[in-house]
């Protein structure tokens, strides 16, 4: 069932979030310490906020904030607070997430929602291949989300294809929650166990953390790869533990669906300006209906586009498109700009790569330069040739590429404490 809002007409949207977004400004005002302060350096009065673009009279809010003050952006006392969890720290230090028990209701539901837009119902099972624990929002999200639906899960965790075929056969799952590139090793154990894939029962798989479309939402490398081999249906999920909300895909495929009973997006340039529909730039997101940790404005970081057309699953909310590349981890390297997604793309190409990481590095007069660990079944002169002209047709450029042992290069995608793979290394912040 889709939310009555997310059909109306763009300007009932609109008018709809403004009412939601006057609300959370009276409530960080009176709750906030990061945000009365803020409005207060800035002689920011929240009455003369009134609507969307009124917004723009705010600063945003950046993860350098979040980092500097985590603390400060609690709204409720601790005695409140039911579920703590941190961001992955990707890009710096990992944050604190605080969840009310309301916050874990509006999780929920967002999941809920979320599941329903790909098309999972009360009567499907859904296997998730994520960790539950190490302060992991997503994993709580996705039972949670479950839960509310009416769905079974079978929360088997992540890696370890046997177990994973195990609970399969025997639990019939019909939807993966999974990073995609993993499915490849499922296929992999499948085929050399003599299990059926067309016989499994799996219908789609919800995939997580590594995109499977190019811009234009046709399958990628890694998309097309999986398709190939299991022809089930796969529906990219979009989400962060600042905004508690997911950007999932519905039946067609074209992005993720904006859920705006939960969150205000912008997509802002360099100098914090709205970009144009279609063109890339950085997600910007105000929370709604959020207790504990509101945030405003707040900067995520990711690249990308948005669009604007209605969908032919009758939702009229806008849709996030594939991300392009984390702002931080963008690439100047001679001469054109890159994100590691476009990297990623080019060596999923060859089915000879098994394993990989990206490092980035400055050089000695300051630049960027990218080194590509790879480890693979055959290691010639030959297919390192092809690597790199491959490299230099699709992006132009050809990186310095090196043959690696698999075990030291998943020695480096897999540190301790991680919840998920690290494909990219960024050394430049330790260079300066």
């Amino acid at each position: 069932m889709i939310p009555d809002i997310e059909k109306q007409s763009s300007l009932k949207i609109k008018a709809f979030q403004e009412e939601k977004l006057k609300e959370v400004l009276q409530y960080v005002n009176q709750n906030s310490p990061f945000y009365q302060r803020l409005f207060k350096s800035h002689n920011i009065s929240i009455s003369n906020i009134n609507s969307l673009d009124d917004l723009a009279q705010i600063p945003p809010t950046t993860k350098d904030d979040l980092q500097s003050y985590n603390d400060d952006f609690l709204c409720v006392s601790k005695t409140e607070i039911i579920d703590y969890v941190t961001t992955s720290g990707t890009l710096g230090d990992p944050v604190t997430i605080a969840l009310t028990d309301k916050d874990l209701d509006r999780l929920a539901y967002n999941e809920a929602i979320s599941f329903e837009c790909s098309g999972v119902k009360k009567q499907d099972i859904l296997q998730l291949m994520t960790t539950v624990d190490r302060r992991f929002m997503a994993g709580m999200a996705y039972f949670l989300g479950a839960r509310q639906l009416g769905a079974g899960i079978i929360r088997v965790g992540a890696g370890v294809p046997e177990l994973q075929w195990d609970s399969i056969l025997k639990f019939k799952p019909t939807y993966l929650i999974v990073v995609p590139s993993f499915l490849l090793k499922l296929i992999e154990y499948a085929n050399s166990k003599g299990i059926d894939l067309t016989n499994s029962g799996i219908k789609g798989a919800i995939c997580i953390g590594e995109p499977i479309r190019n811009d234009d939402f046709s399958l990628n490398i890694l998309g097309q790869k999986i398709n190939q081999s299991w022809n089930i249906d796969m529906y990219s999920t979009y989400a962060s533990s600042e905004m508690h909300t997911a950007f999932t895909e519905c039946e067609y495929q074209n992005g993720g669906h904006h859920h705006p009973e939960l969150i205000i997006v912008e997509i802002l340039d360099e100098d914090n300006q709205p970009v144009n529909i279609g063109d890339i730039g950085e997600l910007t997101i105000t929370t709604l209906g959020i207790e504990a940790m509101p945030l405003i404005r707040f900067k995520t970081g990711d690249m990308l586009r948005a669009h604007d057309e209605p969908c032919k699953c009758g939702r009229t909310t806008l849709r996030l498109g594939p991300v392009n590349g984390r702002k931080k981890q963008m690439i100047k390297y001679k001469g054109t700009t890159l994100y590691p997604p476009a990297m990623q793309n080019v060596i999923n190409y060859f089915e000879e790569i098994e394993s990989y990481i990206i490092e980035i590095s400055h050089n000695q007069v300051g630049t960027d330069e990218i080194l590509i660990k790879l480890a693979s079944t055959i290691m010639t002169s030959d297919l390192l040739q092809q690597i790199k002209d491959h490299f230099k047709a699709k992006l132009r450029v050809t990186p310095r590429i090196e043959f690696c042992d698999k075990d030291d290069i998943e020695k480096l995608r897999f540190p301790k404490l991680s919840r998920k793979p690290v494909l990219v290394i960024d050394k430049r912040n330790l260079d300066t």
